[in-house]
């Protein structure tokens, strides 16, 4: 069903639609208007069998929702920045637990200082934690990729992230095509646990594990990562089989067929990147871009297929690793495997700083020109740098 509706509350909808059995949150801006909304379905019996447990911190909420998973639940819950990371020991330990957890992470920046507006920083700061990520383009795809992630999360016994862009998607009006109860029901069985905590049949989870098995430990969970590079794909097919349409998957190839410059970004800025791209066809030049949608597991072998043709790669970061560089530059180097491929960073939208087509066209005809740097700073104001240096020293 057609609605012209707020991302979160298309989010909190279709979340509902899942069926979750514990619903577990503690507010933090921007992903306080999903939690909202499911309390409200919780309340007034729109939701049911479900719990809304009210908690105290981000750590309690993650620590419910493993507790809740643990028991045999469809567990769900939500948050952002600080909270992330408040949450970050639980985290760890619901992806070591192999619980089926799906959390939406409405991506924020990290601090000090404090900033409340869009960019990656705190999901990829969990990044090594185990869990899946997916990174949605626009809220049609957040909202899809809610049904998408508790199938692929309870196939695989694995938590997933589905990490949508804090206010510019989250509280963005758009229209969002609905699935009904039906068609979820369709295509998300009912959870049926892997693993479970039951008095009558007892078992153990989370032991401690020594140094005689930890590695195999550790092993294993890379193998079910690496699994999710099979299962991800699939379960995109079977949604667009049953919804009409095609969202999610590993990746999202845009008009890198014949294309000298291809540039790779993950969530909404590539609405505005396919804009760029597509008045840059309009004057000859040869590029295109490439959407990752599932960051973990990163889809190394098949970006490094679909870019293997490139003459020069620019990598737009919205997360930054201080000391290093860029985060996806650096896995596609890995992907790479020691190809020759000219890889350029670009940071842009830190904090939530707009990217607008105008300096992503400025950006992009350096890389056409091969004067690019390899680390660029899209935007960045050299005169307040210059006097912060000069004050420091």
């Amino acid at each position: 069903m057609l609605r012209q509706i707020e991302g979160s509350r298309a989010v909190a909808d279709t979340t509902a639609l899942c069926r979750p059995e514990v619903v577990c949150a503690y507010p933090i801006s921007p992903q306080t208007h999903i939690v909202e909304a499911l309390s409200e379905k919780v309340k007034s019996g729109a939701l049911t069998p479900c719990e809304f447990v009210n908690v105290e911190s981000e750590f309690a909420a993650m620590s419910v929702a493993i507790g809740a998973s643990a028991a045999g639940a469809r567990a769900y819950t939500a948050t952002a920045s600080q909270g992330l990371l408040y949450m970050s020991e639980a985290v760890h330990n619901a992806a070591g637990l192999g619980l089926p957890i799906v959390m939406t992470v409405a991506n924020r920046a990290i601090g000090a200082p404090i900033n409340i507006w869009n960019d990656h920083s705190d999901a990829m700061s969990q990044r090594d934690s185990g869990w899946l990520q997916l990174y949605a383009r626009d809220n049609q795809e957040a909202a899809d990729l809610h049904v998408q992630a508790f199938r692929i999360a309870e196939e695989l016994s694995l938590p997933v992230m589905v990490c949508m862009d804090g206010f510019v998607l989250t509280h963005a009006v758009e229209r969002v095509d609905l699935p009904s109860q039906e068609q979820v029901d369709a295509f998300l069985p009912p959870y049926a646990p892997r693993q479970v905590l039951d008095p009558a049949e007892p078992v153990t989870m989370g032991a401690m594990v020594g140094p005689e098995a930890f590695t195999e430990v550790r092993y294993l969970a890379h193998l079910k990562q690496q699994r999710a590079l099979d299962v991800i794909p699939e379960v995109a097919g079977r949604f667009a089989e049953v919804f009409g349409r095609d969202s999610g998957g590993l990746v999202h190839p845009y008009r890198i067929e014949d294309a000298d410059v291809v540039v790779v970004a993950l969530g909404s800025v590539l609405g505005t990147l396919y804009d760029t791209i597509d008045e840059l066809r309009e004057t000859g030049a040869r590029i295109g871009a490439l959407g990752i949608t599932s960051f973990r597991p990163f889809p190394a072998r098949l970006v490094r297929e679909l870019l293997g043709d490139a003459r020069r790669v620019v990598v737009l970061e919205r997360a930054f690793s201080l000391g290093s560089g860029g985060i996806v530059t650096a896995e596609l180097r890995l992907a790479f495997g020691g190809v020759p491929v000219p890889c350029h960073t670009v940071v842009a939208g830190l904090g939530g700083r707009p990217v607008t087509k105008r300096s992503l066209h400025f950006a992009l005809a350096d890389a056409l020109a091969d004067t690019l740097e390899p680390l660029v700073f899209l935007d960045l104001d050299r005169v307040r740098v210059e006097r912060e240096l000069a004050r420091a020293r």
